[in-house]
């Protein structure tokens, strides 16, 4: 029998034959799921009486010998009955009250059912860190550092002479420390069989076992002192000082504040409360992330296509999917803003999710001055602190906009009025690891479902899964070239509403003030090399550099790789140097003028010293191919010495907060371009920016994914989108060996349609999404040879279906990454729901130990 809400009362009506008794308390059992490794069933523990526990509090349960974190799932009125009563042990506390309202539940369970995730796994991901903590066994010394406990040790001249050498070892590590005090796990790393002299120790009484808590996240408090009193005659003439202070700072003022603007002591303070004058007291600080003071904004007037499609969202009070497709610089986020709007108002939250962290500095600031306080920001680069207070923030029921990354599509916001995912064509919003791998963009569609409020997906470059979920049919080029491209423009305020769904399609087709496209120039650098230009900037992109530096204006490159260059090779005997650990080469990375040359892998970070002499023939000649951001650097040094550029990658965005320092920095003019990788690509709003030059091309387009063509033309439009956003038109020069891909022509014309319809030809043909589903089976192991027949034995146990068609085993297209050696198995099927697929966990137990298996449902990665 379950239980969903239990009040209890001190009177209780009593069964049959039985009378009414006064403060007798009901006994009531919870099951709960327990934040332990391995583990993944239901637990039954008792509710002691002062606790009142509902389903979906954290819990802090004992368990073996620990004491972890715990949600409680269910109550009962009677415990499993084939577990003895004085068996079940009691629940120690509640960590959070009330964390997952039904709906909330719901998509937890069906991100766990459709990802083949454990439940508990889901739930890591969904609740901040700390939350659901672990806690450890510690030993300390008995009675401080001197010999304690046992008599007849006491008695003795020696008393460390009847332990045995393991039990003295631990007793002098401990006696080392000032505390006396070490985790069980620390001394078992210090001293063999520790768990013999520590057994040892505990019996003679020498030292005692305890276990510490969980470290869990909690509340920052500070001292914060408040003025009561008048100012009377008993003061001395420094304590009136200290008193009109906090009188003129509105009589409140925290306490570290007010000494050190009186520069006093806390002393003093502790006296005028004896006094009764002020009261000190700890409250709460909010660690939230703190942007710049910014002046209000207020709603910009809008374009046509832009009032139908707002017009078209605000009507939306249910479950609906909307594509946004606008053209870079079209003014989508203008839409999010007056969409969001109204819904605060009528005491609604927004939920708008972003691919990158360095997208939401600028997002954020717009945010805010439109919104002011309103809006929060939540991403895996806040401190555990920050996550934990502004997960608490979204608890308050305050109409409120929070903006995050793929894991704010968790967060756990009241009354949610609409959910937004911009930029949503893009592979940040996968999981690929650790499990489970979900994507941001199919939960959103889930949790606005169970919501009943509209999903917005915003992307100039849609993905081929969101422009046939909606029912577009892109327009055939013979037509859009006969009607001489009005067809595309009737699309306005286009609603392509799938029959039986709530499904639309809104298109803003022109840019802010109708400004133009930027004109996009194919370099063919196979042309370059033939003439002479043996620089990895063509002569196009030369003069348009030395333009950009003589007019003082601003630019972007974009280059596919960061680090200086892709590989050294030896020019004498052609050997390349590789990651020991990974079947990859080592990228050169410049650190600084006169450091040591570096070597790093871009896959398990391992990194080396750039070798004087080949290590397979001795010779001194080894050169670096390829090229990266450092190189493009470097050479921008080089043949431009006056232009100042600022790279912005992965090694230059390490340390919190650089994002909005490094873009900064650029929007103030202090340097003439913006050099960095794929971070240039996601939806950076630069209106200065008049140039684009992308340095080599092909590095995206030849790649062994049924996808490549798709993400290359994504990136390339979206980076040449960067440029002609303001007064100033744009120009975007790519330089490939390829000119004649049918990527690089689309990408020419800005033309999504024709080139989505060619792909989806493709797709259809092959099977692949989205007309086909894919799960991809990822096995790993150290060992070569049991990885790859575990792979195949799997294989041949899966093929025995003939619901789906099985892809493999093969090896992933770099074997071995960190020293593992790694196996792919695609299992291919029909789009319209999952197949009846076998028992994962009979899957798994195939797997021995050393073997680790990921299901990765609805894969982008497939290398």
């Amino acid at each position: 029998m379950y239980i969903n809400d239990v009040k209890l009362s001190p009177l209780l009506v009593a069964q049959a034959s039985e009378s009414y008794q006064s403060g007798r308390t009901l006994n009531r059992w919870v099951e709960v799921l327990v934040d332990c490794p391995g583990s993944t069933g239901l637990f039954t523990y008792r509710l002691p009486a002062q606790l009142e526990i509902k389903p979906g509090d954290i819990l802090s349960v004992p368990f073996g010998s620990q004491q972890l974190g715990a949600i409680a799932i269910r109550l009962l009125a009677q415990p499993n009955v084939d577990l003895p009563p004085e068996k079940i042990r009691e629940v120690e506390d509640i960590v959070s009250v009330g964390f997952f309202p039904s709906a909330y539940w719901e998509l937890l369970n069906r991100v766990a059912a459709y990802y083949y995730t454990p439940l508990i796994q889901v739930i890591r991901v969904a609740l901040p860190p700390g939350l659901l903590g672990r806690s450890q066994r510690r030993i300390r010394l008995v009675g401080g550092r001197g010999v304690g406990g046992s008599s007849y040790l006491l008695g003795s001249p020696d008393p460390l002479a009847f332990l045995t050498p393991t039990a003295r070892q631990v007793w002098e590590l401990l006696q080392a420390q000032s505390a006396g005090d070490y985790s069980f796990v620390y001394i078992q790393q210090k001293v063999k069989s520790a768990y013999r002299g520590i057994r040892e120790l505990l019996r003679f009484g020498l030292v005692e076992s305890y276990l510490e808590p969980p470290r869990l996240t909690r509340p920052k408090l500070q001292k914060a002192v408040t003025l009561t009193g008048t100012i009377d005659h008993d003061l001395t003439t420094r304590q009136r000082e200290i008193l009109e202070v906090l009188r003129r700072h509105g009589g409140e003022l925290w306490q570290n504040e007010l000494l050190q603007i009186c520069n006093a002591s806390s002393s003093i303070l502790k006296t005028l409360a004896q006094k009764g004058y002020i009261v000190i007291e700890e409250r709460e600080v909010l660690r939230t992330e703190q942007g710049p003071a910014l002046a209000g904004d207020g709603a910009k007037s809008l374009t046509v296509a832009q009032a139908s499609a707002l017009e078209t969202i605000q009507t939306l009070d249910t479950f609906a999917e909307v594509l946004l497709h606008g053209v870079t610089g079209s003014g989508k986020t203008e839409v999010y803003l007056q969409a969001i709007a109204p819904l605060l108002k009528v005491g609604k939250s927004a939920l708008v999710l972003v691919p990158e962290i360095g997208l939401t500095p600028q997002l954020t600031d717009r945010f805010r001055a439109r919104f002011g306080n309103k809006v929060n920001v939540y991403h895996s680069a806040l401190s555990d602190g920050e996550r934990y207070d502004t997960w608490r923030q979204m608890f308050t029921g305050e109409p409120q906009v929070v903006i995050g990354t793929r894991s704010a599509v968790f967060a756990p916001l009241p009354n949610l009025g609409l959910i937004i995912l911009d930029e949503e064509h893009d592979s940040s919003f996968k999981q690929d690891s650790p499990i489970p791998t979900y994507h941001a963009r199919t939960v959103a569609q889930w949790r606005a479902e169970l919501e009943n409020c509209p999903l917005v997906l915003g992307s100039a470059t849609p993905s081929l899964e969101s422009w046939v979920s909606v029912g577009t049919s892109p327009p055939s080029p013979l037509a859009a070239s006969r009607e001489g491209g009005q067809e595309r423009n009737l699309n306005l305020s286009l609603l392509n509403q799938k029959a039986g769904s709530r499904s639309y399609y809104l298109s803003l087709p022109e840019r802010i003030n109708s400004r133009p496209l930027p004109p996009v120039e194919i370099v063919d650098m196979r042309q370059e090399l033939q003439q002479g230009n043996r620089s990895i900037f063509s002569r196009s992109l030369q003069e348009a550099l030395q333009e950009l530096q003589e007019r003082k204006q601003q630019g972007i490159l974009f280059i596919h790789r960061r680090g200086h260059s892709t590989f050294v090779s030896c020019r004498s005997c052609g050997y390349v140097l590789e990651c020991p650990y990974c079947d990859v080469s080592l990228a050169y990375h410049h650190t600084e003028e006169k450091a040591p040359e570096l070597l790093r892998c871009h896959y398990c970070n391992y990194a080396r010293s750039h070798p004087k002499f080949c290590p397979d023939c001795s010779s001194p000649y080894l050169k670096f191919f390829g090229s990266g951001t450092q190189r493009v650097t470097q050479e921008l040094e080089r043949q431009f010495r006056d232009l100042k550029y600022i790279r912005f990658d992965s090694d230059s965005t390490r340390n919190k907060g650089s994002h909005r320092t490094l873009l900064t920095q650029f929007a103030n003019g202090e340097a003439h371009l913006l050099v960095g990788t794929q971070m240039l690509t996601k939806g950076l709003d630069l209106p200065q920016v008049t140039l684009v030059g992308v340095v080599a091309a092909d590095g995206l387009l030849n790649l062994s994914d049924y996808r490549a063509s798709e993400r290359a033309f994504q990136t390339l439009t979206q980076v040449a989108g960067r440029a002609g956003r303001g007064d100033d038109p744009g120009r975007v020069i790519i330089q490939t060996y390829t000119t004649e891909h049918q990527v690089i022509a689309a990408v020419r014309s800005h033309d999504y349609h024709s080139f989505s319809q060619a792909e989806l030809e493709q797709r259809l043909a092959l099977n692949y999404p989205p007309y086909g589903r894919l799960i991809l089976l990822r096995l790993s192991s150290l060992d070569p040879i049991q990885v790859q027949n575990t792979a195949q034995i799997i294989a041949t146990t899966l093929s025995t279906e003939e619901e789906f068609e099985i892809l493999g085993p093969a090896p992933a297209s770099i074997l071995r990454v960190a020293n593992r050696y790694r196996w792919q198995i695609l299992i291919k099927f029909a789009p319209d729901a999952l197949p009846q697929l076998p028992d994962w966990e009979e899957v798994r137990s195939l797997c021995p130990s050393s073997v680790s298996l990921t299901i990765d449902v609805d894969p982008l990665n497939i290398m």
